[in-house]
């Protein structure tokens, strides 16, 4: 007892001093936001490139379409790359080469679209291994007792960047700069990020040169694999259980639901504020990025209203979809509604779409943390299905923007065809989760000869980051009950 009190005070102790994890974390805070800097602050730019250069109608939306394309091609190895090899090598060159690439853009340019184009799709392949490397880094470097303060602060990193990718884009377009320095500014400071990660960080704590043996130890005894870190058990993956899985389905279809929508304001809100709301490259640029800092603020007490409900007891399964409809049908309203406001209330509008796209921020609380609530051995598998099918649909919502969206596009009768069919998507989308959504662990989470875990539960942080909860008696009833009769409905 007293070796545990003991073990427990150091653990406190070293989880209050700075080390250097933490230096980690703030490198793969900034990694993300320049990932994501990068993605978006063509969007911006597209404008400016597009009239200087005087690309025909669809032509821009291409070279935003590419990029992703270019994107989903490189997740499909990236899964497997972080398993055999350094995440932190891949990251460095992730970013180092897509930094790289990002500079060319005011060369490529000049050339036309189609080379531009080129250029987004392999900067956008570059990109693929962003997410697996970071995601396999965490689960080595942040201790269990600090992982809702750091882990959520470098899932903060891609808001972060969208949020400062419109925002500065914006001003240095306008700028006597011109919009030239959006790509050789962002695409330096990504090249000096890479150099400094290459030397400071480290796969994990074991393979770390400057870090001290107390806090190595401290973190990989934390997460269970002193000197093994980051190597965990395989096990055999039940993939016809997995396909065939009515909530598996229920995931993919509210998923590739969401990112329909997410690619949508995404790529296409700052056009829509140069070309139907009249504001600048300036002005749009700080606008689009109101959204997104709407998004950030709102998962916070959406988070803890999660907590909250869990706490006291309330159905995992009621909780999902109740976070779930805020992230996805508020968002349906507003669209809705700005089919009906004339252009001329042009801060209204601005202020609905705030709203609508701030609220999806309740998907944090509903589906994206579902895959864990499913299966705790198998979430990563699921989530690489979803969301690669997920950025498929994103890149076919691009698709219909440039079909739709055709020729005057200060025509509104097209813009809210397409705002109209995104509220169609959120809510049908939403509607399959609502049916056939399930938060119980699933049969073949575990594999024949292993004891089922049913004592958990997944629950968001107030800041997005999934967590383990024990469950109250009341939750663990409903958990066994669910073995034999699933939940289909709030």
């Amino acid at each position: 007892m007293e070796k545990h009190k003991k073990d427990q005070a150091t653990s406190n102790t070293l989880s209050s001093k700075m080390g250097w994890r933490h230096i980690q974390i703030l490198m793969l805070f900034f990694g993300m936001a320049l990932g994501y800097i990068i993605r978006t602050c063509v969007s911006v730019a597209v404008v400016a490139i597009r009239q200087e250069y005087e690309w025909k109608d669809g032509e821009d939306m291409l070279v935003l379409i590419f990029f992703f394309i270019g994107y989903i091609i490189g997740m499909m190895p990236s899964g497997y790359l972080v398993g055999v090899w350094s995440a932190h090598k891949i990251l460095t060159f992730s970013i180092l080469l897509s930094s790289a690439l990002h500079t060319l853009g005011p060369f490529v340019a000049q050339y036309g679209y189609i080379v531009f184009m080129c250029n987004r799709f392999i900067v956008g392949a570059t990109q693929g291994c962003l997410v697996p490397s970071v995601y396999t880094l965490l689960s080595r470097w942040v201790p269990p007792l600090e992982r809702a303060r750091l882990g959520s602060f470098v899932m903060n990193g891609p808001q972060f960047g969208t949020i400062i990718g419109m925002l500065v884009s914006g001003f240095l377009a306008s700028s006597p700069l011109g919009w030239h320095s959006v790509f050789y500014i962002f695409g330096i400071i990504g090249v000096i990020w890479s150099i400094i990660f290459f030397f400071v960080a480290a796969d994990s704590p074991s393979s770390h040169s400057r870090i001290k043996p107390k806090e190595a130890t401290y973190i990989n005894g934390s997460l269970g694999n002193l000197d093994k870190a980051g190597k965990a058990e395989k096990l055999p993956i039940p993939w016809k259980a997995i396909l065939t899985s009515k909530p598996l389905i229920a995931l993919l279809i509210v998923h590739c639901g969401y990112n329909w929508g997410l690619y949508v304001f995404f790529t296409v809100l700052p056009t829509y504020m140069d070309s139907v709301l009249g504001f600048s490259i300036l002005q749009g640029g700080g606008l689009s990025s109101l959204p997104y800092v709407a998004m950030w603020i709102l998962g916070f007490p959406i988070g803890y209203a999660s907590d909250w409900a869990l706490s006291k007891g309330y159905k995992v399964v009621t909780v999902r979809k109740i976070a779930n409809s805020l992230g996805l049908w508020i968002p349906t309203a507003a669209v809705i509604l700005m089919c009906t406001i004339p252009t001329s209330c042009s801060a209204l509008l601005v202020v609905i779409i705030t709203i609508g796209v701030g609220f999806n921020s309740g998907v944090t609380s509903g589906f994206q943390i579902n895959h864990i609530d499913l299966s705790p051995n198998f979430a990563g598998t699921m989530m690489s299905i979803t969301n690669l099918s997920a950025n498929i649909m994103g890149v076919a919502a691009q698709f219909a923007f440039k079909y739709i969206v055709t020729g005057d596009r200060k025509d509104v009768s097209q813009w809210n065809t397409l705002f109209l069919l995104t509220g169609g998507i959120y809510f049908l989308s939403n509607l399959v989760f609502l049916l056939l959504g399930e938060a119980h662990i699933q049969p073949w989470n575990n594999p024949p000869g292993q004891q089922r875990v049913n004592k958990r539960v997944s629950i968001i942080s107030i800041t997005g980051e999934p967590t383990t909860l024990f469950l109250p008696e009341q939750i663990e009833e409903e958990e066994e009950s669910s073995c034999s009769e699933s939940p289909q409905s709030l």
